[in-house]
């Protein structure tokens, strides 16, 4: 389910949304999402200073409930 919320925002932001991957990994206490996207659009991803990704994970934090496993966002 926030995996397909975090496919749906971040092929919004994209010029190249056939390029994007987003996988999920599952550890015992954390899932990794990975975002791959081509070269041209990871600046659209990260945003200025890092604010856009940032924001993202602020919002999964805030939708993850408490004993449930960690959400940590990376872009590859």
């Amino acid at each position: 389910m926030m995996v397909d919320f975090i496919r749906f925002v971040v092929r919004n932001l994209v010029d190249s949304p056939d390029s994007l991957e987003v996988k999920e990994i599952e550890g015992e206490t954390t899932t990794i999402v990975e975002i791959t996207v081509a070269k041209s659009d990871v600046g659209h991803v990260i945003g200025k200073q890092g604010k856009i990704i940032n924001a993202l994970r602020e919002v999964v934090r805030s939708n993850t409930r408490s004993g449930e496993k960690k959400v940590q966002i990376e872009v590859v």
